[in-house]
């Protein structure tokens, strides 16, 4: 058995799941029961379509980045319906959320943990993506959710489960969180994950011919879709979240780093759990604003500066904290300034990215005593080297 759980008396109280080795079927990428169902995914081919009808190089850069996309999703799809039979006929593990083509049909909802009118199980706050999960099991006591994927490196990999743990501590408190991380074979860094992490590594994996069948619609008769029914096998209304208002934590946590009288950063608070966690969800922090006259001062080159710059704390890849700047000009544009060996890099951000809204949000909250000066700048950096 690979999944268990440990019962601890006689009215067999869930403990915890215990995840070791990785099932011969998953390592083997055996496709032999899961039938024609990775057909009944939505895949999006358009690009790669059209990639080929303009005679792109399938060796080139451009081809290769959207082919991988392409096989990174059917990789999902494939070890989804594995994982989907295992928690089937291993229905004491715990409960395993429905997805895709599994899953009863739903409208999106918002600060709710639940799975999309595209098929992925999502957290949105406001119509805004804030973190989606391959695949998620759940018990009385833990946790674990599921990431796979066809990276050949996991250095970009840890910061998002970073992130991703921090959304699910935040809404299910109560429990334990731990993640499975399914791989190919020779990815670096696999055997470098953080302790709640269990890895798992498959032989290579092909997708040519799917890829044809979606391409050519060569009149290939689908094989009925199969279906899977068991108690273990769950709708995402069976998870139920902790109240978690994204904006009003986001607030929060200004309030909090600004609290500390006679000094620009509550270095105290910075490093507790609680702030910690926030800071892994969120990416970033606010700390208040500085005005343009301040602000180019510090930094010339920068053109076109806006009234008021928000001043952020972000965590980089390495676990440092860096302090950045935004300065937006409508709901639609924001320019992150980072700053690297005292020199500022502009770089433009999604107009529907979730850094949009923040920076909109703080800098109406703000007021005047969350200004930041040129001297209290350089004083919020000393105390953030002081953690490193």
């Amino acid at each position: 058995m690979v999944l268990y759980i440990l019962f601890i008396n006689k009215r067999t109280t869930i403990e915890g799941i215990v995840i070791l080795k990785v099932p011969k079927g998953i390592a083997n990428i055996d496709m032999s029961n899961i039938g024609d169902n990775l057909l009944y995914y939505k895949y999006s081919i358009k690009h790669l379509i059209k990639l080929e009808d303009r005679g792109v190089d399938k060796e080139s850069p451009e081809f290769l980045s959207a082919y991988r996309s392409f096989a990174g999703a059917v990789y999902e799809n494939y070890l989804y319906e594995k994982l989907l039979i295992y928690a089937k006929h291993n229905p004491k593990i715990g409960n395993f959320i429905l997805k895709g083509p599994h899953a009863p049909s739903r409208s999106s909802t918002s600060n709710a943990l639940h799975v999309d009118r595209h098929g992925q199980i999502v957290y949105k706050t406001k119509a805004l993506e804030i973190g989606e999960f391959d695949a998620l099991f759940f018990n009385e006591k833990e946790i674990i959710f599921v990431e796979m994927t066809l990276i050949k490196s996991v250095r970009n990999l840890k910061r998002r489960l970073r992130k991703k743990k921090a959304l699910l501590e935040t809404l299910f408190p109560n429990h334990d969180i731990k993640a499975l991380i399914i791989l190919n074979k020779g990815v670096v860094g696999s055997k470098k994950m953080p302790d709640y992490c269990t890895v798992w590594l498959t032989k290579p994996f092909e997708v040519d011919d799917i890829y044809e069948h979606l391409k050519t619609n060569n009149n290939y008769k689908r094989k009925p879709f199969i279906n899977h029914t068991s108690k273990s096998l769950v709708a995402d209304s069976e998870l139920k979240v902790f109240p978690f208002k994204y904006y009003n934590s986001l607030s929060w946590m200004l309030q909090k780093l600004r609290a500390k009288p006679n000094s620009i950063l509550n270095i105290e608070f910075l490093k507790t759990s609680t702030c910690t966690r926030y800071m892994d969800l969120f990416t970033k922090v606010y700390l208040g604003y500085m005005d343009k006259k301040d602000f180019e001062s510090m930094y010339p080159e920068v053109p076109d500066v806006t009234e008021k710059v928000a001043v952020s704390i972000e965590k980089d890849h390495n676990d440092k904290l860096n302090i950045m700047y935004f300065m937006q000009y409508s709901r639609k544009k924001l320019i992150n300034v980072v700053i690297k060996d005292k020199k500022a890099t502009l770089v433009k951000k999604d107009a529907h990215g979730i850094s949009v809204t923040e920076v909109f949000h703080i800098l109406r909250l703000v007021t005047k005593e969350h200004k930041i000066t040129p001297q209290e700048i350089q004083i919020a950096e000393k105390l953030l080297r002081s953690l490193d």
